[in-house]
């Protein structure tokens, strides 16, 4: 279940703060869809032991079995262990693409910065600037590509430790609840649906 009291405007307006219990997970979205854009978020990830929790901060068009969707998920740990983020990308409900990588900081300890650019040509992750993953519009050798469903925004926390961490074998450890991960500075720079059809060409 998802509760309204799990999220919470803090420093004056200019930050939100997620809340994972036992009760409950949470998240938020855009109120509009968009069709290609560059979107970027400042998130703050769960300190301490926060294994068996997923923070994610993602695109999804919505559309049940035929979802277009693209994924920063934030996989937790146990205290010590580098945190690894997954990126996956699905296209008409397929996705299987999984990627991940062990950030080489604390993402914990400070706000950084994860972006999502989508344009007709390539899907880029980018971590403070940096690209970890490249996904290139393949269409010509018949592999789908994300460029008909707008799609919005949305960040949630949750408990996952049937396969977050360590493949599930690390499960979420409630004592050290709540667990609480952070966001600010939401910026996108996309064709809201409805919008001009010039968005429509490459």
């Amino acid at each position: 279940t998802w509760s309204d009291s799990h999220i919470k405007q803090i420093d004056g307006g200019r930050a939100i703060q997620l809340i994972l219990d036992q009760n409950s997970g949470c998240g938020f979205a855009s109120k509009r869809k968009y069709l290609f854009g560059h979107i970027s978020m400042k998130i703050k990830l769960i300190s301490g032991d926060s294994a068996g929790t997923v923070t994610a901060f993602y695109m999804n068009s919505d559309t049940n079995t035929i979802r277009d969707e693209l994924d920063f998920e934030f996989l937790g740990n146990r205290t010590g262990q580098p945190y690894t983020v997954q990126t996956n990308i699905y296209t008409h409900g397929k996705g299987d693409r999984e990627q991940r990588v062990n950030l080489w900081f604390d993402p914990a300890a400070d706000f950084h910065t994860y972006t999502i650019m989508w344009n007709h040509h390539h899907i880029v992750f980018y971590v403070d600037e940096v690209p970890i993953r490249v996904y290139k519009n393949n269409e010509a050798i018949n592999i789908l590509y994300p460029k008909l469903q707008p799609m919005g925004v949305y960040s949630t926390l949750w408990e996952a430790d049937d396969w977050a961490t360590r493949g599930g074998l690390e499960k979420i450890d409630w004592s050290k609840a709540p667990f609480l991960a952070y966001y600010k500075d939401f910026d996108i720079e996309g064709c809201a649906v409805p919008g001009p059809t010039r968005c429509l060409k490459p």
